[in-house]
């Protein structure tokens, strides 16, 4: 996709002024038999526009949990939550389908492939639903597997297969792009080429991106970074001055 540089800083400058997600006292109690697990326990919080977000802390601390809620795979067990203007605290599972399909990318620390499918048909189980999306062969162009689009899961290595799940995340243009632990199964090097797309994909398209990890490295990358513990926020920093992936030492 082509846009002119002045249009496109315009439409980024734009988005970057939006409240993209709000929660009010999010709180998250699992029910484990004799024991309650509160893995949210009160949290408010803003999310922007054109963000570059990571989500530091613990295991067990609430930040998949969150990544979650807002992603509507998981629902809340107190509090609210809106995508822009629209609260989806209640929304019933047919609006929170909708919701998936239409504004939100995911991808996780494994990267869900069909074995028995190419690349590109990976990134067209995508194309098939969304409502204006890129062809499959323009988003693997976009991850750097344009020459690997006829080529099966097997025969890729994992940032390879894990760039693929790039591209199918972003095929359908999604408004935000959320991701729990990209690089947690891949080596130092190949985790900077994946931190290195996804950037790309944050500066170029103005996508709200949410990264969840455990490597503190990777918080030089963020616009902010919002550190949990124990279900809670507990401080979030801003970066005045951001690294690109390949400057991180891990």
């Amino acid at each position: 996709m082509r846009v002119k540089p002045g249009r496109a800083n315009a439409r980024m400058e734009s988005k970057a002024r939006e409240t993209v997600f709000r929660t009010e006292g999010l709180t998250k109690v699992y029910d484990t038999g004799d024991v309650q697990v509160h893995a949210l326990a009160g949290v408010d919080l803003e999310l922007y526009g054109s963000e570059f977000t990571v989500l530091l802390g613990p295991s067990g601390s609430g930040k998949s949990t969150l990544l979650n809620i807002l992603g509507g795979l998981d629902r809340p067990s107190a509090g609210r939550f809106w995508f822009r203007q629209t609260e989806l605290t209640k929304a019933g599972d047919r609006a929170l389908t909708r919701y998936r399909r239409d504004h939100v990318g995911f991808v996780f620390q494994f990267y869900n492939l069909v074995p028995s499918l190419n690349a590109r048909e990976n990134v067209q189980l995508v194309t098939d639903v969304a409502k204006h999306p890129m062809k499959p062969a323009e988003a693997l162009d976009l991850v750097g597997l344009g020459h690997r689009m006829d080529h099966f899961p097997a025969q890729m290595s994992g940032g390879e297969q894990q760039r693929v799940a790039i591209a199918r995340a972003i095929a359908k243009r999604p408004d935000v792009l959320l991701c729990d632990e990209p690089t947690g199964a891949l080596d130092s090097q190949t985790g900077t080429q994946v931190l290195g797309t996804l950037q790309r994909i944050n500066d170029a398209f103005g996508t709200t991106t949410v990264v969840i990890t455990h490597n503190a490295a990777i918080r030089q990358m963020a616009h902010r970074v919002i550190r949990f513990q124990d279900g809670r926020i507990d401080r979030i920093e801003t970066n005045d001055h951001r690294l690109v992936a390949s400057e991180i030492e891990w």
